[in-house]
């Protein structure tokens, strides 16, 4: 079957989050002060990732909402009671920081350029529409895009299939003519692939080992090995690429 659509998750695929969050983090940290407690800035930052883990999978889980987790994150690294002001005045002094860091990744606008006339593209992401919006236009990627659909407002996220159903149907596609291109084997990965759609996994080597059962996905090491893998899509009776 022709796969005439991909529809891209956005942080660690197309947008070098961990890298900007880092570098971002170390900043505002030196900034605010608030090394001191820490034997270096790593523990600092280990911690603050951490945090936002926890906080951001009470969010996917619709515990709470998408500001609130953010609010929450920074309660939870300060260890202070801080009204809801507050404590977003912090999160965006560190916004600041975080925002002077954003790259997209090397491979990002030559796959593009590749695949733009031969497929049609989208974007699905489990954070909030402003926040991605912003960054896909300040990252010039933004009109590259027909729709950018986001948990925040859909009311469901990944790995749910209800969520990359949706992708499908802003496109006017069937499942199994989309693929869904992301860095999380589970939620991206497994996720898509239960939904129907062509999953591809763009494996970065973070380091993070993620156990994951058989589905069918494609495991790609860079989005400069998508282009031939869409044009022979052998998904059907193919593989689990997870060994």
């Amino acid at each position: 079957m022709t796969i005439r659509a991909v529809v891209w998750d956005v942080d660690d695929t197309l947008f070098d989050y961990t890298t900007a969050d880092r570098e971002g983090m170390r900043a505002h940290l030196v900034t605010e002060g608030l090394l001191v407690g820490y034997d270096s800035p790593e523990q600092a930052l280990v911690r603050w990732r951490e945090i936002t883990e926890r906080q951001w999978a009470r969010y996917a889980a619709g515990e709470c909402s998408f500001q609130d987790q953010r609010r929450d994150r920074v309660r939870v690294f300060l260890g202070t009671e801080l009204t809801d002001d507050e404590a977003d005045a912090w999160f965006q002094r560190y916004v600041g920081h975080y925002e002077a860091a954003w790259s997209v990744f090397p491979d990002v606008l030559p796959v593009l350029e590749a695949l733009a006339t031969s497929h049609r593209h989208a974007v699905l992401s489990n954070s909030s529409i402003t926040v991605q919006e912003h960054k896909l236009r300040t990252l010039g990627l933004l009109d590259r895009f027909e729709s950018v659909l986001c948990a925040a407002e859909l009311g469901v996220s990944k790995p749910e299939p209800g969520a990359f159903l949706a992708s499908c149907e802003a496109l006017g596609l069937a499942p199994h003519e989309v693929a869904y291109v992301g860095d999380h084997p589970e939620i991206d990965g497994r996720g898509a692939a239960e939904a129907g759609l062509l999953s591809v996994w763009i494996d970065r080597g973070t380091g993070v080992v993620h156990a994951v059962g058989e589905v069918v996905c494609r495991r790609i090491s860079t989005l400069a090995e998508l282009p031939a893998l869409l044009g022979a899509d052998t998904r059907f009776g193919a593989p689990s690429t997870f060994g």
